[in-house]
């Protein structure tokens, strides 16, 4: 099963979760020509102190 995953800032937003959700799901499973219960998303939020952009911490920038 293909799996997607973003790994980013947090997106507080539930319904523009669902919708982020439901696009990349539809998008791989016409990629690969899987049905779409067999795509799986994986959202992975991270805090601004945990992530660094050339060595500076995103809560510093």
């Amino acid at each position: 099963m293909p799996t997607v995953t973003f790994d980013g800032p947090a997106i507080s937003d539930i319904d523009i979760k669902r919708t982020l959700a439901r696009e990349v799901t539809v998008a791989a499973a016409k990629a690969y020509g899987f049905p779409e219960d067999k795509i799986i998303v994986v959202i992975k939020e991270n805090r601004p102190e945990n992530v660094s952009v050339g060595g500076i911490l995103v809560a510093d920038r």
